[in-house]
Parts: structure tokens; C-alpha cells; sequence
């Protein structure tokens, strides 16, 4: 009887490890279409995203950040969930910052922004908007 208590114990914790890091690999889709639902655009553009890519040179951290209590901009933590950027980056929320106070400017500002940092990455509409 003990025999078998210690060979499930041991099976649900291999089980269990297994289900954690399969879990703790998940960061997303490989391809994302950015498309706005609120301020959507009279004729809407979806944006082709290619997230896996990303990820392979950047940390989640360098895009990715949350809000706390106040509805101030805080750093990424690891693990934390990831909100859809039009969540807070639109009109109604009262954001101040023209240059992110929508989810298309907060694209624009952050995506290209970047590209031209490290000039690398599409910097003109067609890059993105196919």
C-alpha cells in the first residue's frame, strides 16, 4: 500500500511540474492582428503583428506594462496577465498623453518609436498594415 501512495504522490508531481511549465511557457500567440474595437478607425487597418519575433530579441517588460489603484503606468512583473493595450489606451479613460491615448496612438508611438530607435522594423504603414 505505501508502495503505491508513493508512486501516485511521485506521478502527480511530474504531472503537476509538467502543467507548470507548459504554463509558464505560454507567452501568447506567434501572430497577433492588432485591430481596434474602441476609437476604431472609419476604415479600420488591422495591423500584422508577428509576436513570436518579438519575443526572440525583447522581453515582455519593453511592451508590456500595468496600471495600479490609481490608473498609473507601472512596470511589467513577471507573470502578471496581460491586459489588451485598449483596455486603458482609449478615449474614454481619460488618458492625457495625446501620444497614447488611444490604442492606434499608443501603437504607433510605442512600434514605431522603437523601429526607429533601433532602426530596424517597418516604419511606414505598409510595413504593418498589409
Amino acid at each position: 500500500m505505501m508502495k503505491k501512495t508513493v508512486i501516485y504522490a511521485f506521478a502527480l508531481t511530474l504531472a503537476i511540474g509538467f502543467t507548470t511549465n507548459v504554463m509558464a511557457a505560454d507567452k501568447g500567440p506567434a501572430d497577433i492582428t492588432l485591430q481596434a474595437t474602441k476609437d476604431a478607425a472609419p476604415k479600420p487597418k488591422p495591423a500584422a503583428f508577428p509576436h513570436a519575433k518579438h519575443q526572440a530579441t525583447l522581453a515582455c517588460g519593453d511592451c508590456h506594462h500595468g496600471k495600479d489603484a490609481a490608473g498609473k503606468q507601472v512596470p511589467y512583473a513577471e507573470g502578471q496577465k496581460i491586459e489588451k493595450c485598449e483596455t486603458c489606451h482609449n478615449k474614454a479613460a481619460g488618458i492625457t498623453n495625446a501620444k497614447v491615448a488611444t490604442f492606434k496612438d499608443a501603437a504607433h508611438t510605442k512600434c514605431q518609436g522603437c523601429h526607429k530607435d533601433k532602426k530596424a522594423g517597418p516604419t511606414k504603414c505598409d510595413g504593418c498594415h498589409k
